[in-house]
C-alpha cells in the first residue's frame, strides 16, 4: 500500500503508473498473442472472427468494469482519509459484486454472440468460428472478473506492482498453451480461447493465494464477505457513468467494425489487426490516466487539492513525450509492424494506412484521457462519460459513415474520424476541467476550515 498524498507529485504518479504501463501491456500480449498465432497457423478468416470477438467480449465486460473502477476510486479516498474499516467494506462489496456480475455477462455472452455478429454484417462464413472462440473465452469470466476486481483493489490502496507480477507468469503460460493447443495439437480457434481461459484463472489464483498467505487485511474468504449497500450505492453512482462510458466505447467500436465489414474480410483484417497495435500505443495514456485517478482520488482523500494541478501538469508533460515516441514507431514502421501478424500483403498495406492516419495523433488522445483522469479520481465520472458519447456517437460514427460513403476516402474515411473524435473530446474535457465544478464530487469532503463533513 502506497501513500500517494506526501512526496513529489510527478515521481509517485511516474512510479506507480508504470508497473500498470507493463501490466496494460502484457494484459494486450493476450490478444496480440491470439491475433499472431491465429494469423499465421490458422489463416485470414479466423483472424477476423478473433479480431471481431473482442469488440463484442469489451461490450459485455465494459459496463461491469467500469462500475470497479468507481469502488477504485472510493477505495482510495477512504484510504487518504484512513478510514479502514470503510475500506474493508468496500473490498468486500467490490467481491460480492464481480463475482454475480461475471455468471450473468457469462450467460448473455453465450446467448447474444450470434445476433451481435449478424448485426454487424460479419461475413457468414465466419460466424461459426468467432461463435465458437467466444463461447469459450466467456465461460472463464469469473477468473477475469476476479484478477481484475482484486487489481483495482490493490490499485485503489497505492500498490500497482502486485497485479503486475502474477499477470508476467499469466501471460507466459498464455503463450505456451497457444503454442501447444494450437500448433502442437493442431485445435484452432478453440485452441486460442482455451489457452486465454487457463491463463486468466492462474492469475486470479495465484494473486488470491498470496494475499491470503502475506497480506492479512486483503485476505480473501467467501464466509467473511459482507455486502455494504451503502458503500455499493456509492460506487455505483460514481462507477455507472463510467461503465456507460466504457460501453459506449465498446458500441462505437462495434459500430465502425459495421462499417468497415461493408469493405469485406481482408479490410476486417487489416483494421482488426492495426487496432492490435494501436491498443498497445494507447497504453501509456491509459495507465498514467488510471494512476492520475488514484493520486487524485486520495489527494481529495487527504484534503490535499493542491497537489492535483501540479500531479495534472506533470502528467500530462511526461505522457506527451511518450505519446510523440510512438507516433514515429507507428508512423514509420508500420509496415513492419503489421507483418508480425499476418504475410497477406493487401491486409499489411491496409493496415499501414489505419497506423500513419492514427498514430499522428496519438497526443491528442493522451491528452484527453489525462485531463478525464482528473476528473474521475475526483468522483466525477458523469461528464466524462457524457463526452464519450458526444464524441464517438455524435461526431466519430457519423463522421466515419458519410466519409467512407465516398468513392475516393472510402475505408479512409473510417480511419479519419478516430482523431476527428478525439479532438472533440479534447475540447470538452479541457473546458470542464477549467470549470472546477468537478471539485465538489468526492466521496470524502471537508468544509472551508479543513473538517471532515
Amino acid at each position: 500500500m502506497k501513500d500517494l498524498s506526501q512526496g513529489n507529485e510527478g515521481k509517485l504518479i511516474f512510479r506507480f503508473a508504470v508497473p500498470m504501463l507493463l501490466g496494460n501491456v502484457f494484459q494486450q500480449l493476450y490478444n496480440v498473442v491470439d491475433t499472431i498465432i491465429v494469423g499465421r497457423f490458422i489463416g485470414k478468416e479466423a483472424l477476423a472472427a478473433v479480431g471481431t470477438s473482442f469488440p463484442i467480449i469489451f461490450m459485455l465486460i465494459s459496463f461491469i468494469i467500469g462500475i470497479t473502477m468507481g469502488f477504485t476510486i472510493i477505495i482510495s479516498q477512504y484510504f487518504g482519509a484512513r478510514e479502514m474499516d470503510k475500506v474493508k467494506r468496500a473490498i468486500n462489496t467490490l467481491y460480492i459484486f464481480v463475482f454475480m456480475a461475471s455468471i450473468l455477462v457469462s450467460v448473455a455472452g453465450s446467448l447474444l454472440s450470434t445476433s451481435i455478429f449478424r448485426l454487424v454484417d460479419l461475413p457468414e462464413q465466419i460466424i461459426p468460428q468467432a461463435r465458437l472462440f467466444l463461447i469459450i473465452y466467456f465461460s472463464g469470466m469469473i477468473f477475469m472478473f476476479g484478477y481484475n476486481g482484486t487489481s483495482a483493489i490493490l490499485r485503489g490502496l497505492g500498490d500497482s506492482k502486485t497485479p503486475l507480477y502474477f499477470l508476467i507468469g499469466s501471460v507466459v503460460l498464455n503463450i505456451f498453451l497457444d503454442l501447444l493447443f494450437v500448433v502442437g495439437f493442431g485445435w484452432g480457434i478453440q485452441g486460442v480461447a482455451f489457452a486465454t481461459v487457463l491463463s486468466q484463472a492462474f492469475a486470479f489464483l495465484a494473486q488470491i493465494l498470496y494475499l491470503n498467505r502475506y497480506h492479512s487485511f486483503l485476505k480473501f474468504s467467501l464466509r467473511e464477505l459482507r455486502f455494504d449497500p451503502v458503500i455499493f450505492r456509492q460506487g455505483i453512482r460514481i462507477g455507472l457513468p463510467t461503465g456507460f462510458q466504457q460501453t459506449f466505447v465498446a458500441a462505437g467500436m462495434l459500430a465502425l467494425y459495421w462499417i468497415v465489414n461493408q469493405f469485406g474480410v481482408t479490410a476486417n483484417a487489416a483494421y482488426s489487426t492495426a487496432g492490435r497495435i494501436d491498443s498497445f500505443a494507447m497504453m501509456p495514456a491509459m495507465s498514467f490516466s488510471a494512476a492520475l485517478s488514484t493520486f487524485v482520488g486520495q489527494n481529495l482523500g487527504a484534503n490535499r487539492p493542491d497537489r492535483v494541478k501540479q500531479g495534472l501538469r506533470d502528467t500530462l508533460l511526461m505522457t506527451s513525450g511518450i505519446a510523440l515516441l510512438i507516433s514515429v514507431g507507428t508512423v514509420f514502421f508500420g509496415r513492419y509492424l503489421m507483418m508480425m501478424f499476418t504475410l497477406d500483403q493487401e491486409v499489411i498495406e491496409l493496415g499501414r494506412m489505419y497506423l500513419i492516419i492514427i498514430g499522428s495523433f496519438y497526443v491528442v488522445f493522451t491528452s484527453m484521457f489525462i485531463v478525464q483522469g482528473v476528473l474521475r479520481g475526483a468522483g466525477d465520472t458523469f461528464i466524462p462519460m457524457l463526452i464519450t458519447l458526444l464524441s464517438l456517437w455524435v461526431v466519430r460514427v457519423p463522421v466515419a459513415w458519410i466519409l467512407s460513403r465516398s468513392p475516393e476516402i472510402g475505408l479512409l474515411g473510417v480511419y479519419w474520424s478516430i482523431p476527428i473524435g478525439w479532438f472533440f473530446g479534447l475540447g470538452l474535457a479541457t473546458l470542464y476541467y477549467f470549470s472546477g465544478r468537478w471539485r465538489s464530487k468526492a466521496v470524502v469532503r471537508y468544509d472551508a476550515a479543513g473538517k471532515r463533513v
